[in-house]
């Protein structure tokens, strides 16, 4: 009798995208739970580059929740669950009748106290061509910004809210009464304009866009310049990745040290992407030694 062959597991590989930000990982079927080992090292790299990559991965719903809950608590949209629905995933979907409203950099719902720690995005029907996502390092950005800059970011505070655009929509979609109950439901709320990472206790800019209203304390025309360079700031490609998407890939990424854009390029074209979250808990900063 032939002797038996063990078969032995791929090797999970992990290579950088950019110099800032972002990694392809390599040699690992998500369409299974990860074995201890393999779960720590794809967090580990996680928390090192910010954004992970993954190709051939066309997951059920199951499945993608499933790899979300490795990262912690899968959570739902706050809409969903005021309006009291169970989805734990949302379906992203642009045509000719419903154009992508994404294309601004931002980090997922910081109008609410506790944002999202992780998204996953798992990528459906990609156009042939247009539709990429941007992710910039907000560990790098603050990186680079002046020891004066960096004090004076450290100091400040943030109001943030669901914006004037997000109130047009909703109030276009699903009427005034809704969008009014929104607001209401989901007062504006304070925080850092530099975080803390919970992890590795990194200091990040907290930039998200739209979602920022006004620096407390400061005037309005004070605040906006400010906030205008700051998002200006973060733009700047060293900082920067943009992920071309093929059917079936997927990206995990950290909410607490990035920015995102979906690029709207590929309008009317048909897109879909299937989105989670994990919870996460209130931003914080803590000065370092």
């Amino acid at each position: 009798m032939a002797p038996s062959v063990k078969q032995q597991a791929p090797t999970t590989t992990v290579t950088p995208v950019t110099g800032a930000i972002g990694a392809v990982i390599g040699g690992v079927d998500l369409h299974q739970p990860l074995d201890d080992a393999t779960a720590q090292l794809v967090r580990d790299a996680l928390h090192e580059h910010s954004v992970l990559f993954f190709h051939d991965q066309d997951l059920t719903e199951d499945e993608q929740l499933a790899f979300a809950s490795m990262f912690g608590l899968v959570g739902q949209y706050p809409l969903t669950r005021m309006f009291g629905g169970t989805a734990m995933s949302s379906t992203i979907e642009d045509n000719a009748d419903s154009p992508p409203d994404a294309d601004g950099w931002h980090t997922d719902v910081t109008w609410i106290a506790e944002p999202p720690a992780y998204a996953v995005l798992n990528a459906k029907v990609i156009p042939a061509s247009g539709g990429d996502t941007m992710w910039s390092s907000l560990f790098a950005a603050y990186d680079a910004l002046s020891p004066v800059m960096q004090d004076l970011c450290r100091r400040l505070t943030v109001r943030h809210h669901s914006g004037a655009d997000f109130h047009e929509r909703v109030s276009r979609n699903m009427g005034e009464e809704v969008a009014q109950r929104i607001m209401t439901e989901f007062p504006p709320v304070e925080h850092p304009l530099v975080r803390t990472h919970p992890v590795s206790g990194r200091q990040a800019l907290f930039i998200s866009g739209r979602f920022m209203d006004q620096i407390v304390g400061m005037h309005r025309d004070e605040s906006d310049a400010l906030l205008a360079y700051l998002n200006h700031h973060i733009e700047n490609p060293n900082f920067c990745v943009r992920w071309h998407w093929t059917e079936g890939d997927v990206a995990v990424w950290d909410e607490a040290s990035t920015n995102h854009r979906a690029l709207s390029d590929h309008y009317p074209a048909h897109r879909v992407m299937r989105r989670c979250t994990v919870d996460g808990g209130r931003p914080y900063f803590l000065a370092g030694d």
